[in-house]
């Protein structure tokens, strides 16, 4: 099928309003979640470029479809970086393609450091966006055109492009650590590693990672808490964790910057599921509850990450979505099917009120519904 791919926000803008079907939008085409969109593809990569960058300021503004490698590799020339680490979600769902900046941020996609940092949409200063209607919106940043009343900005995120379609970001950056170290631990159940997790979380050593596999690349459990910031400060900061830690097991310091930053790329991307067979989930629990939870799903093999309050779990293919949702929706948590069979919709079935106003949204900013429909649409329980 014939990609409409923009190469300005005017044109973007026009082809909207001239839609007379259902646009199914995308940046790189890596990121494939939710609901399967019909419609005239979209494609928002043709807007690339770096419209600003002040290092001193430590503010970003990009256009939507430029690369996410381009702007790492702008960041990291200035010792910067964006410190919510997205994941690259190509392995995990065997898709090609270049990821985007845009696709980042319509998907509101966080790594390990959330739990220090916050996620992307914490870094979001201010958009610009073509609604359903063809019109350009602005929110946020340097101008800000505010007239909805709502604070577009987060809405933005995890949005996944069915309420506008991103053109352009602003951006707050960090500067990049110059040390990092992983505290790590083997053999550890998963009750007794998220115990652990949440011990060092709690500590005063700023824990920029806390992760649990219940099969490292050994095959083995391991447990893994990352620090960041000067060589000097992640070796006191280590010596005082493995203390701390001392009760839960013995942890090892692993100082090699190579094999620290492969190990948590690993957990970001999900690799333990790379190129297996069966359904993928993503979890979002409370700590607590995510040993029980996995521990229910017959044949499932979990990563935690967040200290527990994210789980990815690998489920036979075909297993029922119904019991998973059930399961999360009682512990109070919220459970998407990121890969499988989505025909029957990805995402928790929400609570009759929340599924008004997400509705409402929708009509307020695609009163057409153009603009990727039926992607977010809940799945069934009964």
């Amino acid at each position: 099928m014939n990609v409409l791919r923009p190469e300005s926000e005017a044109e973007l803008a026009e082809i909207v309003r001239e839609a007379r079907a259902p646009l199914a939008v995308r940046g790189g085409g890596t990121r494939p979640l939710g609901r399967r969109v019909g419609g005239q593809a979209l494609s928002v990569s043709g807007l690339s470029g770096i419209e600003l960058y002040e290092p001193g300021a430590l503010t970003l503004v990009v256009r939507a479809g430029t690369a996410l490698a381009d702007v790492e590799a702008a960041l990291a020339a200035e010792g910067q970086r964006l410190a919510f680490e997205p994941m690259d979600h190509r392995g995990l769902l065997g898709t090609t393609g270049t990821p985007t900046i845009g696709g980042v941020i319509a998907a509101n996609v966080s790594g390990p450091r959330r739990i220090q940092v916050g996620a992307a949409r914490d870094f979001l200063l201010g958009v610009r966006f073509v609604d359903g209607r063809g019109e350009v919106i602005r929110n946020g940043g340097r101008v800000m055109k505010n007239v909805t009343g709502y604070d577009l900005v987060k809405l933005m995120a995890g949005s996944f492009g069915t309420l506008g379609v991103l053109t352009e970001l602003a951006l707050k950056v960090l500067p990049a650590s110059r040390a990092a170290v992983t505290v790590s631990c083997e053999g550890l159940g998963d009750t007794a590693a998220v115990a652990a997790l949440a011990s060092a979380l709690g500590s005063p050593f700023e824990v920029s990672g806390a992760a649990h596999l219940q099969k490292g690349v050994d095959g083995a459990p391991v447990t893994m808490i990352r620090l960041e910031g000067t060589e000097a400060s992640v070796a006191y900061r280590a010596g005082e964790l493995r203390e701390l830690l001392a009760k839960h097991g013995a942890f090892t310091t692993e100082a090699d910057p190579d094999r620290t930053a492969a190990g948590w790329r690993y957990i970001r991307d999900v690799e333990p599921f790379h190129g297996r067979t069966g359904d993928v989930w993503r979890l979002s629990v409370k700590p607590t509850d995510a040993p029980g939870i996995a521990a229910g799903v017959e044949g499932a093999e979990a990563v935690y990450d967040w200290g527990g309050g994210l789980v990815w779990l690998l489920v036979p293919e075909g297993t029922q979505g119904r019991d998973i949702w059930r399961a999360v929706a009682a512990a109070g948590g919220h459970a998407t099917l990121i890969r499988g069979d989505r025909s029957g919709g990805a995402f928790q079935p929400l609570a009759p009120p929340v599924a008004a106003l997400q509705e409402g949204l929708k009509q307020r900013f695609d009163p057409r519904g153009i603009l990727n429909p039926g992607l977010m649409d809940q799945g069934a329980t009964a």
